[in-house]
């Protein structure tokens, strides 16, 4: 079941978390710009990657899947919490191995099939009704259905149950050890509507309209109601951003903006002459 890491952040909640989760509530659907690296499509490219930005659902915080009375697959007890984002795509999409491929060290593209990943992303959300921007830069990891099974792990999914695991709270030792990675994908899964799902089993993203699917299971408008769907699930991925740093920028009183800066200095990181830490952030105020 669970083998996430056994040494959890002690570190507590990340201080910009509550006023983000207070925007976030306020958005009628919360979407976000999020901006991976494409490897440079011709060798004489003067550099090896390109932006690549798209618009994104949230999808609620690692481990605190949000509630949904209309979800009917199995869920883990609340054990931990986090600060990390999550999103859900299809495998088949170019921000899978977008992810992988600049990874430093943690999988390469080959690998994009399965869990891992760690390449760097970018995560904009723009809140309205509050005039605040939330820019949040980290790496990103991905969970598919290898990340619990009973075979050996590869070496990607230990990736993924290390890297995000040190950043996972624990807020309750009961039910630790029955804490389950699969359960938590399927329950994301869950979450969607049953035409969300069935987009999975869509045609291959980015394919020609003039070449009609070699697999006559995909086709547009599906409806997946069964949650092991085998098409559904095998192109069905959540997305972990792992947040390095989080700038907010309050723009509600023009002659008060203030940019915030929080930054992630790990266990040993040491004060900076401009900010403080708080638990394992540091915090500056900067001008907008």
């Amino acid at each position: 079941m669970s083998t996430t890491s056994k040494t959890p952040s002690s570190a507590g909640v990340a201080p910009w978390r509550p006023l983000f989760c207070s925007h976030l509530s306020k958005m009628d659907s919360p979407e976000f710009v999020f901006t991976s690296l494409h490897p440079a499509e011709s060798k004489d490219s003067p550099v090896p990657y390109v932006p690549r930005a798209r618009t994104c659902i949230y999808r609620g915080m690692w481990a605190e899947l949000p509630e949904n009375k209309h979800n009917e697959a199995p869920k883990n007890d609340r054990v931990y919490e986090s600060d990390l984002l999550t999103m859900t795509t299809d495998v088949r999409m170019a921000k899978v191995p977008e992810i992988f491929a600049s990874s430093p060290g943690h999988g390469d593209v080959s690998q994009s099939q399965g869990s891992g990943g760690g390449g760097p992303v970018e995560a904009v959300f723009w809140v309205k009704d509050v005039m605040t921007q939330w820019r949040i830069r980290g790496d990103a990891y991905i969970v598919g259905q290898d990340i619990e099974g009973s075979g050996e792990e590869s070496s990607g999914t230990r990736t993924v149950k290390s890297k995000v695991g040190e950043r996972m709270r624990i807020v309750k030792e009961e039910g630790r050890d029955s804490w389950s990675w699969g359960t938590e994908l399927t329950a994301h899964f869950g979450n969607l509507s049953p035409g969300m799902r069935g987009s999975f089993r869509n045609p291959v993203p980015g394919s020609p309209v003039s070449i009609p699917p070699s697999d006559k299971n995909l086709g547009l408008g599906q409806r997946v109601n069964d949650l092991q769907d085998e098409v559904a699930r095998k192109n069905f991925r959540v997305i972990i951003i792992k947040p390095d740093e989080v700038e907010q920028v309050d723009l509600s009183v023009p002659d008060k903006s203030r940019r915030w800066k929080y930054t992630f200095v790990g266990p040993n990181g040491s004060e900076t002459p401009r900010g403080k830490e708080v638990g394992k952030w540091k915090v500056e105020e900067l001008w907008p």
